[in-house]
């Protein structure tokens, strides 16, 4: 494996922007790395990505890294690793001129194999891993054949990489991806034998139902009631089998085990419910009128003790456009924001890679598409272009990560964090591997560290808030927070039937979040929720929906047979998704 750079970073004991550059200059590799660069080129990129400049996609990263080589008919190559630690996506070029084509490769096991660029009389892509060293030369026809494949994913190089092709929509693209799908990924099995029996030898280790059920109860004590006025018993509009429910009624803000999905808890509660002295906090938030108060709340819990938290692209939206709402000093004469305008030769499929369809535990909507991701009015939308909203996938920066919005990142040590994002985290983007950014928070540290409503709950213009078509404050939103319960790190993920900024906040406040940050609005299509349960000893998964209206947002095939949106086929939107950890069942 390559040496991986800029180890250490401390989210308590942050770096200076400087420092994180220093850092950059001092790092070292040994020459034997495939992707060694000499400390003052990684420098310069870094700086090179802090101008405000008109560049590509492919440009604007500062941890990328080329290999060169020539066919020997003459035809060059050059295989770019655009986040070398990530080490997940690649582009391939070959040929130079009118005649030149780019390909966008994805490592389907970037924690086993090492992709790099052979040299030599003969060149060909290297994948190197702990059972030796495997060689491929898919520009001999296999990329070709990909391309045509229409699969979002198309496997090359023995299914150990993948050539992404943009995501389509049309029943023709859904229906060969699930028939691809269930040809060469049954679950229960991997696509690639070598990740089961080397790298995830104990993925699939059964534990006993006792205790799980221990391990559930302990949580469900740990996650405690939420602080209500009352606890009354409420029928949910969760279609999902609970532990210790009786034909579905549960005791408002109570927790309650998933059936068959270790890890997985589910709640309701109505925003008047909230304890008066949660509602009654002066200078905080708005007061709720009659309707917010009686409106549902679907939450479900996530212990991440046993979860993985990535983010992918629709394949349309977020986008990497202006937004229109930035105006005067918030907006500059690029193509966009970051200073281009378009993903390509990157592709955005849109859904989950195949690889880690058998670990899937739940996906949930991304957020706001660009067109109403940047600020229209406030300080925010006269500066840093607008602070149109950040986004990383595999390490690759997408679109810059802005201060003062609150974010949603995993770390290349796997640790998941949601804060409100600050100059000074800047020094984190060598580690970020995913996040999302969606506007300022509605929970975060006040001046004594303790968590209050964000500054802008109450502002709907400061905050960026939107509203319902008919420009109401008030509508369907979802969001997420995090706390900590004896111990245990938890993210929450809740829908708000009808809600204001305001009513989420209490309710977040309630349940005892530390930082919280709302996500989309205005359908259940985009506040989409699903969790992924299986049986022990059995094949596939059940899909169940936070609410089981989402249903109605997933497809299926001529035959009827129900395809899981996000996993069996693209979508134009982004989402969140959790993965089972390795050796946790």
């Amino acid at each position: 494996m390559f040496t991986h750079f800029f180890r250490g970073g401390s989210l308590t004991a942050a770096m200076t922007l400087a420092g994180a550059m220093s850092a950059l200059a001092q790092a070292t590799a040994p020459l034997s790395d495939p992707w060694y660069m000499p400390a003052t080129q990684r420098a310069a990129q870094f700086a090179d990505f802090q101008r405000d400049e008109r560049r590509s996609v492919i440009d604007f990263q500062p941890f990328r890294a080329e290999a060169f080589a020539t066919l020997p008919d003459g035809t060059p190559l050059r295989l770019t690793a655009l986040n070398p630690r990530a080490n997940a996506w690649f582009v391939l070029e070959t040929g130079n001129g009118n005649g030149a084509r780019s390909w966008h490769l994805e490592n389907a096991a970037p924690g086993a194999f090492t992709i790099a660029l052979g040299q030599g009389d003969a060149p060909a892509i290297e994948i190197i891993s702990e059972s030796g060293r495997n060689t491929c030369r898919p520009w001999e026809g296999e990329l070709e054949a990909a391309a045509r494949s229409g699969l979002p994913y198309a496997p090359i190089c023995e299914q150990q990489i993948y050539l992404r092709n943009r995501g389509s929509g049309s029943r023709t693209a859904r229906e060969a991806m699930a028939e691809f799908l269930r040809g060469y990924v049954p679950f229960g099995e991997s696509i690639i034998t070598l990740i089961k029996d080397t790298l995830y030898e104990d993925a699939y280790l059964q534990t006993s139902e006792a205790l799980d059920e221990a391990e559930a109860g302990a949580v469900v004590a740990a996650l405690g009631r939420a602080q209500l006025r009352a606890h009354p018993v409420m029928r949910s509009n969760l279609q999902v089998d609970l532990i210790g429910t009786d034909g579905g009624r549960m005791e408002a803000g109570s927790w309650y085990a998933v059936q068959d999905a270790p890890g997985v808890y589910a709640s309701v509660m109505q925003p008047g419910m909230v304890h008066p002295d949660i509602l009654n906090r002066p200078g905080e938030a708005n007061g709720l009128d009659g309707v917010e108060n009686s409106a549902d709340v679907h939450l479900f819990a996530f212990d991440l003790n046993r979860f993985e938290l990535g983010y992918e692209l629709g394949s349309d939206h977020p986008a990497i456009t202006w937004s229109p709402r930035p105006s005067g000093a918030g907006r500059t004469g690029l193509p966009g924001p970051d200073g281009f305008n378009t993903l390509q030769p990157l592709a955005m499929t849109g859904m989950l890679s195949p690889v880690m369809t058998d670990r899937v535990a739940a996906i949930f909507a991304g957020g706001f598409k660009r067109e109403h991701a940047a600020f229209r009015a406030g300080p925010m939308s006269q500066s840093n272009s607008g602070h149109h909203y950040g986004f990383v996938v595999q390490g690759v920066i997408l679109s810059r990560l802005q201060p003062g919005l609150a974010t949603i990142f995993t770390l290349d040590d796997g640790s998941i964090h949601m804060r409100t994002w600050a100059e000074d985290d800047n020094a984190l983007l060598p580690r970020i591997r995913f996040a999302r950014q969606n506007g300022v928070a509605l929970i975060e540290p006040g001046a004594d560290g303790a968590p209050v409503a964000g500054q802008h709950v109450r502002s709907w213009m400061l905050g960026n808030w939107s509203g319902s078509a008919e420009a109401q404050l008030r509508t369907l939103r979802a969001g997420a927070c995090m706390r900590e319960a004896d111990g245990r790190q938890v993210l929450i993920y809740a829908v708000f039937s009808s809600a204001t900024p305001s009513g989420m906040t209490r309710s977040f406040q309630a349940y005892g979040c530390d930082h919280a940050m709302l996500l989309d609005m205005n359908s259940l299509d985009l506040t989409y929720a699903a969790i992924y349960t299986r049986r022990p000893g059995e094949e596939g998964f059940q899909t169940f929906h936070l609410d089981r209206r989402m249903a109605e947002s997933d497809t299926r095939q001529r035959d009827g047979t129900a395809m899981a949106r996000f996993v069996e086929y693209s979508d134009n939107r982004d989402f969140i998704y959790l993965l089972r950890r390795q050796g946790r069942e």
